[in-house]
């Protein structure tokens, strides 16, 4: 009977926590990632593991900067606390002009899920208001979108809508959202929805169906771009090709970046928006990050690699950014480093461009993620050069650096931590447009604190 009783008493308090959430929201004591296994392990370890917090790259914003208040807004895949695996959708703000952080807000906590596939993206409209689109996964838990009850306030929270989306990317324009996401109709297949006021939308429309694909986007001027891969068969650890779609005219025509028409959804592998055929290669392609010349030229970053499990024999995954520049793809290796999922994000910003992310090897070797560290380069990709370590001797691997919307040079990059072997605290993190780093506060008593300064342990 006691345990009959403990059971229901925490789901009435779980119910409790969502209830209250709609009028307002509860916060957490402090800033801890979820930690995450996918559970498929092979002689060098799993897939992919650790601090996840700001998993997937497809999760697409997580940051926003709003100049309107100074403020960087920004979501990540919380937890209970330390060691456990609760998911909760987070979302807080870094105030620049006091250098403070309040006690996260729970935007929806996620009732006993531990998967940070389940991770939200964040989206502002033109009035202010607040969007969080918490991804869903296959058919089994849908998406859920919420907004908040008034501008740049993080108070309460309204549920707007739900539905079968995953890999949530939300892109404010002029005349309302345009929403990229994913449906498991057959595989993990690419649509778009559209909407003036974040309620009524237009019916979902496939984009790409070639038996599945990952895709990161963005926009430029009012245009938006997608590239993605495809999984041949549907199998995601064949993963490979690299293609990349445009629209002007929010979906009702998508092109090819020299401009020939596509009918949708994309079917054939051989379709003309393909950029480079790395099936014919034997190469997998994990793409991280898409950003734009000041042309408005598209530019890709990917880790491309020889195989899908961890460990020496998937060597070399080598950081590539891709440009569109003089009606021609370029193709710029970066780097190298030792794991599919050492995701990290590019900064354009004139004529030079920037890559942060965990390139260097971490303490748990053949791990996700690594050791953070800043790449540049000054003639358009073409060569790049470390010029700074952000993270060293870390007691964990850093993974899956992200760029915010509109970045304050204050807050660059957000990212997490945590052991990819065994079931670990996940501290987030932050840095400036220097490279120093600041680890946001993993308990808090009061309603504000000041992220504590990283200091690197120099060789």
């Amino acid at each position: 009977m006691i345990k009959i009783f403990l059971k229901l008493f925490c789901v009435a308090g779980a119910l409790l926590i969502v209830r209250n959430v709609s009028a307002q929201q509860a916060r957490a004591d402090g800033y801890k990632g979820i930690w995450f296994t996918l559970g498929q392990f092979s002689e060098w370890g799993d897939k992919y593991s650790g601090g996840l917090g700001t998993y997937t790259s497809s999760h697409i914003p997580i940051a926003i900067y709003a100049k309107q208040v100074n403020k960087t807004f920004f979501v990540y895949g919380g937890t209970t606390g330390e060691k456990e695996r609760h998911l909760l959708i987070m979302l807080s703000y870094y105030d620049h002009a006091k250098g403070v952080v309040p006690k996260p807000v729970i935007v929806y906590d996620k009732q006993g899920v531990d998967d940070p596939h389940d991770n939200a993206a964040l989206s502002i409209d033109n009035k202010g208001f607040i969007w969080v689109f918490v991804s869903g996964r296959n058919t089994s838990r849908p998406g859920l979108i919420f907004k908040s009850r008034a501008p740049y306030q993080v108070d309460g929270f309204e549920q707007i809508k739900t539905g079968e989306m995953t890999y949530p990317q939300p892109w404010w324009q002029q005349e309302g959202f345009f929403y990229l996401f994913t449906k498991y109709t057959k595989g993990r297949e690419l649509y778009w929805s559209t909407s003036a006021d974040g309620k009524t939308w237009t019916p979902d429309q496939k984009l790409a169906g070639m038996g599945g694909h990952y895709q990161v986007s963005n926009t430029w001027n009012g245009k938006i771009f997608s590239t993605f891969n495809y999984h041949p068969g549907g199998d995601v650890d064949k993963r490979t090709n690299l293609y990349l779609v445009q629209s002007a005219d929010r979906g009702q025509t998508w092109t090819t970046i020299d401009g020939k028409v596509l009918q949708t959804p994309l079917t054939d592998p051989a379709s003309p928006a393909l950029v480079h055929d790395y099936q014919a290669e034997g190469k997998l392609v994990y793409l991280n990050d898409l950003n734009f010349d000041a042309q408005g030229n598209p530019i890709i970053l990917a880790v491309i690699s020889r195989g899908f499990a961890p460990g020496p024999k998937g060597d070399p995954r080598e950081w590539t950014v891709i440009h569109w520049k003089e009606g021609r793809w370029n193709f710029y290796p970066v780097c190298q480093s030792t794991h599919n999922y050492d995701m990290g994000s590019l900064y354009v910003e004139g004529d030079r461009w920037r890559i942060i992310g965990p390139t260097e090897r971490g303490p748990q070797h053949y791990g996700t993620g690594g050791e953070i560290a800043l790449w540049e380069s000054r003639d358009e990709g073409k060569s790049w050069k470390k010029t700074k370590q952000l993270t060293r001797h870390s007691p964990y691997n850093h993974g899956y650096a992200r760029r915010p919307l509109n970045a304050h040079p204050d807050f660059y990059s957000l990212w997490a931590d945590g052991s990819p072997d065994n079931i670990s605290p996940s501290r987030l993190y932050f840095c400036n447009k220097q490279g120093e780093v600041w680890v946001l506060p993993y308990d808090m008593k009061e309603e504000f604190a000041k992220p504590r300064k990283y200091h690197v342990i120099l060789d």
